[in-house]
């Protein structure tokens, strides 16, 4: 089948389609034959070998964590799921592999009718990474959190399970994107210098958690929330330096194993809202599996508002 993968670290070039192995369905897994597949932008710093201290490659890595499709193939203990079924769901960290024509999934959920392929198969990665990190935080009915990098794939999606809790959402984004930060339901600003005050001003009494999906912004980030163990990063590698928890599913201790039940969770839930109009999955771009390379490039500006999906 064809995969994409990379076997050096290195720019965006050194990504390619390959000829590989079918891989089959385990115990209590499924294996689906891919219509669209997300581009994870963890994967970029994996490529690029910004993160080979902390999670080294093994060369052929095969890409993709996300993925929608038809189930073809269902394992001993997979239960309610058959062959012909519409879902969408995600790998494990050690198996990886989506962006291909084939992928092994061991968290999933059915494929929501108003969901399009390619917004389902950029789903289910933001959908668990969000699912996490509020959980981690603690976010309830309420609550003011604020989102750094909310117009980005994660941060979007992040937007909606706060509001689906009952909190209230600021989030930043480049003034370009404040639209359709309110089109979301949060309250926008812009990052960057001045960001505190700018918060103040929106939230004088005061920010209950801090969900960064950006980097660079930490200082600011925990004065705002009052305490470091308020505010949660997936991007700043800075982390530890401040007293804030990095998580990230690649980078051990939030990892995501097979039948996660976390990912499981998160799944249902964001089924449950996307059915009730509730939760909608931006897609940034669309390229065919041959364009990965592209695909990686545009993810290495940071600037896709939403997801980068491969379509097969």
């Amino acid at each position: 089948m064809r995969a994409v993968q990379f076997t050096e670290y290195g720019p965006p070039s050194v990504v390619h389609v390959a000829e590989v192995e079918e891989p089959h369905a385990g115990a209590g897994t499924v294996r689906v034959a891919v219509r669209a597949t997300g581009l994870s932008p963890g994967e970029t710093l994996l490529r690029s070998g910004a993160m080979r201290a902390m999670v080294p490659a093994a060369f052929p890595y095969l890409t993709g964590f996300d993925a929608a499709g038809v189930v073809d193939e269902v394992g001993v203990g997979a239960e309610g799921v058959r062959p012909g079924d519409e879902v969408f769901g995600m790998t494990s960290t050690t198996g990886r592999a989506a962006n291909a024509e084939y992928a092994v999934l061991t968290a999933w959920a059915r494929k929501p009718a108003g969901w399009s392929w390619e917004e389902a198969g950029g789903a289910a990665g933001s959908v668990e990474t969000g699912t996490r990190v509020l959980d981690r935080l603690g976010v309830r009915a309420g609550q003011t959190v604020l989102v750094q990098g909310a117009a980005g794939e994660t941060g979007a999606v992040a937007v909606q399970l706060a509001l689906a809790r009952g909190a209230r959402v600021v989030g930043t984004a480049s003034a370009h994107n404040h639209d359709f930060l309110r089109s979301l339901g949060a309250e926008p600003t812009t990052y960057g210098a001045g960001l505190a005050e700018r918060v103040r001003a929106l939230a004088p009494d005061g920010i209950d958690a801090v969900f960064d999906c950006a980097r660079g912004a930490l200082p600011e980030l925990v004065e705002l929330a009052g305490d470091p163990t308020r505010v949660v990063t997936i991007a700043d590698f800075d982390a530890p330096a401040h007293g804030v928890h990095l998580s990230h599913g690649a980078a051990g201790g939030d990892a995501v194993g097979a039948a996660d039940p976390v990912a499981v969770h998160g799944l249902g839930i964001a089924v449950d809202l996307a059915e009730r109009g509730r939760l909608r999955v931006p897609v940034a771009a669309v390229f065919p599996l041959e364009q990965a390379a592209a695909a990686h490039a545009l993810s290495e500006t940071r600037h896709a508002r939403g997801r980068i999906v491969l379509t097969v």
